[in-house]
């Protein structure tokens, strides 16, 4: 059975490193739904946070062959355990007219947004939250009102005391 996995990656913080499990993964056929690197609070070492489908054993694989990679420090399916999950969303709006701007107002404060930019004739929002909840505010609002949307992809932390660290 195919299932949704998040899998967190301490890295080394080098040129090539992100190209080479991008390469693993389309080497084997695998999907990356979604793909965040940022450094850590150790500037030689990125934390990467990749989305993928796959059975257990796929997984499973996926894992041991990250694990051979020569920058992966270490790695945890974080979907495994309790975690905390979020995404950002960037969602450009057209918002011309009294009514317009009343409508996305309104849908900003029932999903807890910010109007992060404005302008004479569209408002740009920030969302954060669940996958479901993006995709609950862009159901919501008029298809007519979006422009544009950029969508970080999925990023996580195991609750507790439970970390990825060296």
């Amino acid at each position: 059975m195919s299932m949704r996995h998040i899998i967190s990656v301490l890295m080394e913080n080098e040129s090539g490193a992100l190209s080479r499990v991008a390469g693993l993964f389309s080497a084997r056929g695998y999907n990356i739904e979604s793909l965040t690197v940022a450094p850590t609070e150790d500037g030689s070492l990125s934390r990467m946070t990749l989305v993928t489908q796959g059975s257990e054993e796929i997984v499973e694989q996926i894992t041991k062959q990250l694990n051979k990679l020569v920058d992966v420090v270490k790695l945890a399916d974080i979907s495994d355990g309790t975690h905390i999950e979020r995404e950002l969303m960037l969602i450009k709006l057209r918002a011309q007219g009294d009514s317009a701007r009343s409508e996305i107002k309104r849908m900003v404060d029932i999903f807890r947004a910010r109007v992060i930019d404005v302008s004479d004739d569209t408002f740009t929002v920030e969302l954060t939250g669940s996958g479901d909840k993006l995709d609950a505010f862009i159901k919501a609002v008029d298809t007519g009102f979006i422009m544009e949307t950029v969508r970080s992809g999925a990023t996580g932390i195991s609750r507790g005391s439970k970390s990825l660290q060296v």
